[in-house]
């Protein structure tokens, strides 16, 4: 699947794993596909409902992904695994810019598809799991204009609540999509390199958003 076929699509049900903050309170009592399903309702609403998002509106657009999308997913441990082993060869300074560069860089591509919501529906499949598991595949399908995109997203468990780490789009997991391009940047350009990078790709999109604007 082309890669931007598959944000578009991540992007059309609101669902992406990105941040590290905390997420709220209500969410420690929920089970992880009652999560999966609030947020990809609230995203879908919220675009359907506002005709300056589906007219383009990034700065709308990047708060509605702020506010509902971001609070319930792991950015830090989806960083850690698309970097995979050189993570520990980071310092804490490069930790921390790859984490920031790496989230601008998904909050702007996701953000940017979401103008593509028209009459999606989610539908969840039955949970394979087990009560004590604090890790969990949710397995859901994408319903709407074309055809039926499966989605499955891996959460864990965490005090505050279950955290998505990581989304499958027809076979592809986001987190090993980015493990091997950034694999290849790093031993090409050192973990410098790759922030370098991500830095480059952000500004051009903040460049192209504001010349659309």
């Amino acid at each position: 699947m082309h890669k931007r076929r598959l944000f578009a699509h991540l992007a059309a049900v609101g669902l992406f794993a990105l941040v590290a903050g905390q997420a709220p309170v209500f969410a420690q009592s929920q089970t992880p596909d009652a999560l999966v399903r609030q947020v990809s309702s609230e995203v879908i609403d919220s675009v359907k409902a506002d005709k300056t998002i589906q007219a383009g509106d990034i700065r709308k657009i990047m708060a509605l992904v702020e506010a509902k999308v971001l609070p319930h997913v792991n950015f830090q441990r989806m960083t850690a695994s698309a970097v995979g082993r050189y993570w520990r060869q980071a310092s804490p300074e490069q930790q921390e810019r790859l984490q920031a560069e790496f989230k601008t860089l998904l909050v702007r591509t996701y953000s940017g598809a979401l103008t593509q919501v028209h009459d999606q529906t989610i539908e969840l499949r039955p949970m394979r799991s087990k009560p004590d598991d604090t890790e969990v595949v949710v397995r859901t399908e994408v319903k709407g204009r074309g055809d039926t995109i499966q989605l499955d997203y891996r959460l864990e468990k965490q005090p505050e609540g279950w955290r998505i780490y990581d989304v499958n789009v027809l076979g592809v997991w986001l987190v090993e999509n980015y493990r091997n391009s950034f694999a290849q940047e790093i031993s090409a350009n050192g973990i410098d390199g790759l922030i370098a990078k991500l830095v480059e790709r952000n500004k051009a999109a903040a460049a192209k958003a504001s010349a659309k604007s």
